[in-house]
C-alpha cells in the first residue's frame, strides 16, 4: 500500500473529539471544515508550558528522498500515547515546492501519517499563501514608492533586495527584471523570486509571539538604502500594519490528527537549507501547554534544522528541550559510505560501517549543547539485521541509546522502544542542562565561525568581496548582535554536496551575507545555494490527479 492508499482508508475523527483529548472548548476552535481547525493564541499558557518535556527529532545529512525526520515524530508521539502518556507531536506545513518537485510532501508516511494528508499537503488552511500575499505586498509597494513622484521616499532601486515569492519551484524566476513598458509603469531595475518558504515573512511568522509581535517585526524589515545611504524599513513604507492584516488568521496554529486519532499541530514552513527550519514559536508553546510531552522536528540534518532550533528559536523563545532524537537509516549511512542512489537497496554492512563518522558527528554537535541524544533507527523493508546491528554496536560503543523505530508499518507499535528509550532518559535530564552554542552578542564573524568549525567541521571560512561589504553593512545598521541563520547545503556537512560522510580540512565558503532583521537574524549563503529551487527532469507533479469525485492520487 502506498502512504495515500493508508491515510485514505483512516477513519478520521471530527475534529471536535481531537481538541476534546486537549481539554479544548468547541466554541474555541476555528473550524476549517471537519478536520481542520485553528487555535486561538489564548490558549497558550506559559507556566503550564514551562512543565512540558520538549523533545526534539532531527536527523543525520539525508539522501534526496529524506531519512523520515516526520513519520519518527509522529510515530513517537503515537508510542507515547500507547503508553498513556499526554503528548503532542508538533511540525511545520509542507511547501508545494516539494510537493510538486522532488521530495514529496510532509506529513509522515505509512501509518505514522497526519490527516487529512490531501489537505495539509496542498493548499491546508491558507497560512502559505497569506504569507505570499503579506509578502509580495511589501515588493508591491516598495516599486510603487519607488516610481511615486508625490510618496517617494528616494530609495536607491540598486540597493533594494527584496524579492517576491512564490510557493512553486520555478528556476526561470531566480533573476528577473521587473518594471518594463515605460516610465508610466514602473522604474526597471533586476530582482528575483524566492521560494515561500524562503521568505522573512515565513521566518518573522515562526518567530512572532503574538500579533503586536509581528507588527513590529514586520515594520523592521530591511528594504534598503536611500540615495544620501539613509536605510529604509517596511515601516517607513506604512506597509507593516497592512501585512499584519494579511496575516491575522495565518499566525494562529492549526489542529488535525495522526492516523491514530491523536492531536498534532501543524504550522509554518520555513526550510532548513535556506531559513531556519522550524515550526513556529506559537505552535510550540501552544502544544508545551496543551500536553505533558511535546515532540516536534526540525529540518534537514542536526547541522542545519537542529543547530538553528537550538541557536535561534530556542534562545529567542526561552525554551529548552531536554532530548535530541536523531533520525538515522541504514539507506543514509550507506549513501555517506560511497555507495550511489541506486545501490541503496543492496545489503551491505561494510558500507554502513564507512558511513558511521556522519552519524557520529551529529551525535557529536548534539551533545555540545549538552542534550542526551537518542539514535532512531528508520526501519526500511530492505534493511537487513546484520546491517541494523551495526549501529546497535556503535551506539553501544558511544554509551548511546539506540532504538529500532518501525513506525511506517506498525505506527505506534513500532516506537514503544524509543518512546521508553526518551521517557527514561528524560528521568536523568533537566531543562537547565541546555547550552546554546554561541552568544548572540558576539561578533558575526565569530558566530558564524563558530558554526563553521564546531558543527560542521571546517577548518577555515572565506569570505567573498561581495560578503565582506556586506558585513561592513550589517554593522553600519548596528545588527551585529543578531544569531546567525547558514544557508547551506543539506547533502553534506561541507558546503560542498559532493563531500559526503564526515568531511575534515576543508574551508567554508561565504559568498553573500542578507539581513533579516525582522526576523532577528543574518543569513550568510554558503557555496552555490539557491533560495529558489527548481524542478527536476521529471517532477512529483507529473504523477498527481484527480478524478471526478475529487480523489486525488499520486500524492507521497
Amino acid at each position: 500500500m502506498t502512504d495515500l492508499d493508508i491515510a485514505n482508508a483512516a477513519q478520521p475523527l471530527h475534529i471536535n473529539d481531537i481538541a476534546e483529548k486537549l481539554h479544548i472548548k468547541t466554541e474555541d476552535l476555528e473550524h476549517y471544515g471537519k478536520y481542520k481547525a485553528k487555535l486561538p493564541l489564548s490558549l497558550i499558557d506559559d507556566k503550564k508550558a514551562q512543565k512540558s518535556k520538549l523533545i526534539l527529532v532531527s536527523a543525520i545529512s539525508p539522501t534526496p528522498a529524506g531519512e523520515g525526520k516526520t513519520t519518527i515524530s509522529i510515530g513517537l508521539n503515537e508510542g507515547f500515547r500507547k503508553l498513556n502518556k499526554s503528548s503532542i507531536v508538533v511540525l511545520r506545513e509542507p511547501s508545494l515546492g516539494p510537493v510538486f518537485g522532488l521530495k514529496g510532501g510532509a506529513t509522515g508516511g505509512g501509518k505514522s501519517q497526519v490527516l487529512p494528508m490531501e489537505d495539509i499537503n496542498l493548499y491546508f488552511t491558507g497560512d502559505f499563501s497569506a504569507i505570499e500575499k503579506a509578502n509580495n505586498l511589501l515588493a508591491a509597494m516598495i516599486d510603487n514608492n519607488i516610481q511615486s513622484k508625490t510618496n517617494n521616499l528616494n530609495i536607491d532601486a540598486r540597493t533594494v533586495k527584496w524579492k517576491r515569492v512564490l510557493d512553486v519551484n520555478d528556476r526561470a524566476l531566480r533573476q528577473i527584471i521587473v518594471g518594463l513598458g515605460g516610465t508610466t509603469m514602473s522604474v526597471p531595475r533586476e530582482t528575483g523570486f524566492d521560494i515561500t518558504a524562503a521568505s522573512e515573512i515565513m521566518a518573522i511568522l515562526c518567530l512572532t509571539d503574538n500579533l503586536s509581535d509581528l507588527k513590529a517585526r514586520l515594520g523592521r524589515i530591511f528594504i534598503g538604502f536611500t540615495h544620501d545611504k539613509t536605510p529604509i524599513y517596511a515601516k517607513d513604507l506604512k506597509a507593516n500594519g497592512a501585512m499584519a492584516a494579511l496575516l491575522k488568521d495565518a499566525v494562529k496554529p492549526n489542529l488535525v490528527q495522526t492516523i491514530e486519532g491523536n492531536p498534532a499541530i501543524i504550522h509554518g514552513g520555513p526550510f532548513a537549507n535556506i531559513a531556519q527550519g522550524t515550526n513556529s514559536v506559537i505552535a510550540t508553546k501552544m502544544g508545551m501547554s496543551l500536553a505533558d510531552y511535546t515532540i516536534t522536528e526540525a529540518g534537514f540534518g542536526f547541522d542545519l534544522g537542529g543547530e538553528k532550533f537550538l541557536n535561534i528559536k530556542c534562545q529567542s523563545a526561552g525554551l529548552k528541550p531536554e532530548v535530541i532524537v536523531l533520525t538515522a537509516t541504514i539507506r543514509a549511512l550507506k549513501y555517506h559510505g560511497g555507495k550511489s542512489l541506486e545501490e541503496l537497496n543492496i545489503p551491505d554492512t561494510d558500507a554502513v560501517k564507512k558511513g558511521l563518522p556522519n552519524l557520529e558527528k551529529h551525535i557529536e554537535n548534539a551533545q555540545k549543547f549538552n542534550i542526551k541524544p537518542i539514535i532512531a533507527i528508520n526501519q526500511f523493508t530492505a534493511d537487513t539485521d546484520e546491517e541494523i546491528q551495526v549501529i546497535r554496536d556503535f551506539a553501544q560503543q558511544s554509551g548511546i541509546k539506540v532504538a529500532i523505530a518501525n513506525v511506517w508499518a506498525k505506527g505506534g507499535n513500532g516506537a514503544l522502544e524509543l518512546a521508553q528509550d526518551v521517557i527514561e532518559t528524560l528521568e536523568t535530564t533537566s531543562k537547565d542542562d541546555f547550552s546554546a552554542l554561541y552568544k548572540w552578542e558576539q561578533p558575526i564573524e565569530d558566530k558564524i565561525e563558530t558554526i563553521a568549525k564546531t558543527i560542521y567541521g571546517a577548518s577555515a571560512v572565506e569570505y567573498t568581496a561581495k560578503a565582506k561589504v556586506d558585513l561592513k553593512r550589517i554593522q553600519k545598521l548596528g545588527l551585529n548582535h543578531l544569531p546567525i541563520c547558514m544557508a547551506k547545503t543539506q547533502k553534506s556537512l561541507s558546503d560542498d554536496a559532493a563531500l559526503r560522510g564526515k568531511p575534515e580540512n576543508f574551508s567554508l565558503s561565504i559568498r553573500e551575507i542578507e539581513i533579516a532583521s525582522g526576523a532577528g537574524f543574518i543569513i550568510p549563503i554558503s557555496g552555490n545555494m539557491m533560495r529558489m529551487p527548481g524542478l527536476s527532469a521529471h517532477p512529483a507533479a507529473e504523477q498527481i490527479d484527480i478524478d471526478d469525485k475529487g480523489h486525488i492520487t499520486g500524492l507521497f
